[in-house]
């Protein structure tokens, strides 16, 4: 069953936590829509709480399914919202809501729920990278999907399964039984887009030798779509 055919009669809140550059918005979008679109849904099919604005849902247990999306911003930093968010992730995962957290979300599940997150001494992990998925039926896969992150989990939280790996990020991937599923990488972004906030921030953020070889990853096609499928298996 298509990710589509899953979450078209879902009642669906994105958390959104962090957004595009704005010089890259109006050529690539926000953060929100690209996550609704890795759900096979249009920007008005799910609904936008801007978090990091401060706005939240005044019901999050009537959704049917939370999903976190990226951020610039480290789980760590304090920022006035992140608490409350902690505090909501908490709240969704001892009633069984279903959530799914992308990059920051991925690792803001994790520390809400006693993981550890730190600024990694690898450094930056930027283009198409390649990960180890433990698929929903078992099996593994070999899956390259863009990403963009310094931080990673160090430590997951005890009751979670880690599903995605590689040498560079141990933890790309965590399951949580049947209740919330993340990732490290983002299968939301498209190779067009990750291209562009290289050009952006370079050299501001990345050398320019790194961002080369970052480019130069570029070429390899993604498995979002495998993304997809997964995302639709454990979502029924």
């Amino acid at each position: 069953m298509s990710i589509e055919a899953v979450t078209r009669d879902m009642n669906i809140a994105v958390l959104q936590t962090g957004r595009s550059p704005d010089d890259l918005r109006a050529k690539h979008g926000d953060y929100d829509d690209m996550c609704k679109a890795l759900l096979g849904l249009e920007p008005s099919e799910a609904t936008t709480f801007a978090i990091l604005d401060g706005e939240f849902p005044t019901a999050p247990e009537a959704f049917d399914l939370l999903l976190i999306t990226g951020s610039r911003h480290g789980v760590y930093e304090g920022h006035d919202w992140i608490a409350p968010l902690e505090n909501l992730v908490v709240d969704a995962f001892n009633r069984g809501q279903r959530m799914v957290g992308i990059c920051f979300g991925h690792q803001l599940i994790a520390r809400a729920l006693g993981g550890q997150v730190e600024k990694s001494e690898k450094g930056f992990g930027v283009g198409v990278m390649d990960y180890t998925l433990v698929r929903q039926d078992g099996s593994e896969a070999d899956v390259s999907l863009c990403a963009w992150h310094q931080d990673q989990i160090i430590t997951p939280p005890e009751h979670a399964r880690i599903i995605a790996q590689s040498e560079f990020c141990p933890v790309a991937g965590l399951q949580y039984a049947d209740t919330a599923i993340s990732f490290q990488a983002h299968p939301e972004f498209s190779r067009d887009y990750v291209r562009d906030l290289i050009d952006l921030r370079t050299p501001s953020m990345l050398d320019e030798a790194f961002s080369a070889a970052s480019l130069a990853t570029l070429v390899s096609s993604t498995d979002t779509s495998l993304i997809q499928d997964e995302l639709a298996a454990f979502l029924r």
